[in-house]
């Protein structure tokens, strides 16, 4: 904390202050649709706020999330909402905003992790963040798509609900789905609420959501998708199946909407789609970087998740920004995890950020240490780490730009 801009949590008279800060740094406006729904869903004891006198001119929030990493399930502190004036850039405020959530986090025992979506890629590398998974922003030319011959579509039906018959649908299914996915998060009622908002300025000139949903011949619901219709375009915004032939028949049955020449869809690195069509180049996907991932604490972090093979390792962390995870940690990996401080000769020396993009199991260490990032202490012990932290899917968090509000 500085001592010319002081940092507490907001007051509840405060948040309209708070949050025109933070929109007039984005570039939108409070009363207008910006920040929408944060009066609803931001946590006020988890929000703070930086001060010039009685002004309010930085600000930062954390959601409260549960999120899926390999093998496990575990709490992660969302940052989201950060901001400062313009007025007051280059003051040190973001950095001691940075600091007060990682230490507060810290000292209370609170999230093993956190995670945000960064607006700018070269902010957050210098508080510990690392990048851990991307998403594929797809466009296809629909003339062109057609899936496979013999295509497994199962037995069940689509139908089209409006959007109370739909919501407790979805929300079973998604509950399903986001426990084996990894970056899904959960979804209690405001964050629902905050999901399918379909305002005017949601809508940026589409149509109002449609849902469709499968249902097996049993009458269980195994998918859906929701998507809205904009000029000769469809816009996919969520699909989710627990089947793989509920998932092939929600994209036929986008596929086979007619009046749109294309789509779009932000998916996962390794969407299943390109696989089901007969020219995979007619979803062409641009990749760039989603959830960035900072560890709290290694010791708690690196023990909450599982691992793809057996590992015995020494790691050497260096962390500048939150000292006290500085060190070297045993990281053990079998039947159960375990990772403690250690004395022993390591085996990898890297930094937290490091840890953070390898941590949901996209990003590989091996690929980081041919950048020159990882050092190799002990011959093989980059192969054997980046194996067994590797996940057996591309992380994705599919509500895309959005986490953590929803």
């Amino acid at each position: 904390m500085t001592a010319t801009y002081p940092l507490r949590t907001i007051r509840a008279d405060e948040l309209d202050a708070w949050a025109r800060m933070i929109t007039t740094t984005y570039g939108q406006d409070w009363y207008e649709g910006g920040l929408r729904n944060a009066a609803d869903s931001i946590e006020p004891g988890r929000t703070i706020a930086a001060y010039d006198g009685e002004e309010i001119v930085g600000g930062a929030s954390i959601y409260g999330r549960v999120m899926t990493v390999p093998g496990a399930v575990t709490p992660v502190a969302g940052i989201t909402l950060v901001a400062v004036l313009p007025t007051h850039r280059r003051r040190g405020i973001l950095t001691a905003m940075m600091r007060k959530q990682l230490t507060d986090l810290h000292e209370s025992g609170g999230e093993p992790i956190a995670a945000l979506n960064a607006a700018e890629a070269t902010i957050y590398g210098r508080f510990g963040y690392g990048v851990a998974s991307c998403v594929a922003e797809i466009q296809a030319d629909k003339k062109l798509l057609a899936l496979r011959p013999g295509t497994d579509l199962g037995d069940g039906t689509i139908r089209l609900l409006d959007r109370r018959q739909a919501r407790p649908l979805l929300e079973k299914v998604y509950d399903t789905a986001r426990r084996t996915g990894v970056g899904w998060v959960d979804r209690t009622e405001k964050f629902w609420e905050a999901r399918l908002a379909d305002g005017e300025r949601a809508r940026d000139g589409g149509t109002a959501l449609r849902f469709a949903v499968h249902t097996e011949p049993g009458g269980e619901v195994s998918g859906y998708v929701f998507y809205r219709s904009k000029p000769r375009l469809v816009q996919v915004i969520e699909v989710a199946a627990t089947t793989r032939q509920s998932y092939a028949a929600l994209w036929r049955y986008l596929i086979d909407l007619d009046a749109h020449a294309g789509l779009t869809y932000d998916g996962a690195v390794d969407e299943p789609l390109k696989h089901l069509l007969t020219d995979p180049r007619a979803a062409r996907t641009s990749v760039i970087d989603n959830l960035w991932v900072r560890l709290v604490d290694v010791d708690r972090a690196l023990a909450a998740r599982r691992y793809s093979t057996p590992l015995d390792l020494v790691l050497e962390v260096q962390d500048t920004f939150c000292p006290w995870n500085a060190g070297r940690y045993h990281l053990w990996a079998g039947d159960s995890v375990t990772c403690e401080r250690t004395q022993a000769r390591p085996g990898l020396r890297l930094t937290s950020a490091e840890l953070g993009a390898a941590y949901l199991g996209g990003t590989t260490l091996a690929a980081l240490a041919a950048a020159g990032r990882v050092e190799e202490l002990r011959p093989g012990a980059v192969t054997a780490a980046s194996l067994a932290f590797r996940g057996e899917r591309e992380p994705f968090h599919p509500s895309g730009w959005a986490f953590p509000a929803f």
